[in-house]
């Protein structure tokens, strides 16, 4: 086994962490300040400049603006990346975007990619997903779907009720997923719709325990009869599951390392203040206590990246169906671990931890989606004992 990271990679991971810690984490109150002024100052500025550095989009492929690095190397920049809850957005890879723009470079007929993948790959656009529905629409159940599309000569007609669509408000188009048949496996669909085409209600973002951060707000939709032509369907009609899957293991590794990346800046956060905080004559990280926390927490992380980079590497191998359990051991496993550092460390701050004057409370408010966002925890659990029990599932690779 070969834990090494090329050179090229290595370099190029030092450039982004380097940006990140010098242009970035000093910026990232502002870009969220003025955000919620619906203002991109600052956030513009820093996207120009890691433009002019050669570090826009390095997932893409170069005909598309990016730097054509694997899913390997999309994981260990997106892991320096996610030290800044703003950072994916300054460098153009954050949800749903960069899962978008993954889908449409595989699946849009080449009109629909130069109409919206282009601009979406130059930042002069965004995107939306519509999957998850109100009950008793899809939601952890994708079979539960009940947007429909019907055909009428050479179009489809939309009918349903989406919410949860991330950047939705602001996007210039949607990826909806919709019923097309009844078949269990083939009765979905994938379309590109035109955020402002007649018939497309934003009813409003949904208010969330994670306050409004850039594109993380929650859309929810209503389509009225939403007409949309045979070159917007995404690959084929009956695809819509495997698509989704296609999506999902690659956008659960990247929102693992991004999470991977904040806990591990939270925990060098409590590493500098233990370090220098007394009580009950000695230093925090004299107690035991304390160090049972640092431990499990850097246990924790750490067996997150290896779960990531692994299934990471089988995807590079062309083992996607094999992956699939392997991406949801990670997913769960860094779900939780975000959450757990993000705890200890307000335990470890005390007051000052509870307060506004540490980012851990904003932090962890964001964070506590991630055991819900692409598959509750129990799916994940489900899934793996499935996998494990139907003897598909090796413990040793």
């Amino acid at each position: 086994m070969d834990f090494t990271i090329h050179p090229d990679l290595e370099a190029l991971r030092r450039r982004v962490a380097g940006f990140v810690a010098e242009h970035i984490m000093p910026r990232e109150a502002d870009v969220i300040a003025e955000d919620q002024r619906r203002e991109y100052n600052t956030l513009l500025s820093l996207q120009q400049r890691a433009r002019d550095e050669g570090l826009w989009t390095p997932h893409l492929p170069v005909e598309f603006g990016g730097l054509g690095q694997g899913v390997m190397g999309m994981c260990v920049l997106f892991r320096e990346m996610g030290r800044s809850p703003v950072g994916a957005r300054v460098f153009n890879c954050d949800a749903p975007d960069q899962g978008n723009m993954d889908l449409l470079l595989t699946s849009a007929s080449p009109t629909m990619r130069e109409k919206w993948l282009r601009p979406l790959c130059e930042g002069r656009i965004t995107s939306a997903f519509c999957m998850t529905e109100p009950a008793p629409g899809a939601g952890a159940d994708p079979s539960n779907l009940a947007t429909a599309a019907r055909q009428e000569g050479n179009e489809w007609v939309i009918n349903g009720h989406k919410w949860y669509s991330t950047g939705g408000q602001d996007a210039s188009f949607l990826i909806v997923m919709a019923r097309t048949s009844d078949d269990p496996k083939t009765g979905a669909s994938m379309f590109i719709v035109n955020r402002h085409a007649p018939g497309v209600e934003f009813i409003r973002n949904i208010p969330t325990m994670g306050p409004e951060i850039l594109a993380h707000r929650e859309a929810e939709f209503r389509f009225h009869g939403v007409r949309v032509g045979e070159e917007a369907v995404l690959g084929r009609i009956g695809e819509g599951f495997s698509l989704a899957q296609k999506r999902l293991v690659p956008a659960r590794l990247t929102h693992c390392m991004r999470w991977l990346g904040l806990a591990s800046r939270a925990l060098e956060l409590c590493k500098s203040y233990i370090s220098t905080r007394t009580s009950f004559g000695k230093l925090l990280a004299q107690h035991q206590s304390i160090q049972q926390m640092i431990a499990k927490n850097a246990l924790a992380i750490h067996s997150g990246n290896l779960m990531t980079f692994h299934c990471a590497w089988m995807l590079e191998q062309g083992m996607a169906r094999e992956a699939r359990p392997y991406s949801s051991m990670a997913k769960l496993h860094v779900a939780r671990t975000l959450c757990d550092v993000l705890d200890d460390a307000i335990q470890m701050h005390g007051g000052l931890g509870y307060s506004d004057d540490m980012p851990f409370g904003l932090w962890y408010r964001h964070a506590r989606s991630a055991r819900i966002a692409d598959g509750p925890d129990e799916v994940h659990v489900m899934l793996i004992a499935r996998e494990f029990l139907m003897k598909e599932l090796r413990l040793l690779w």
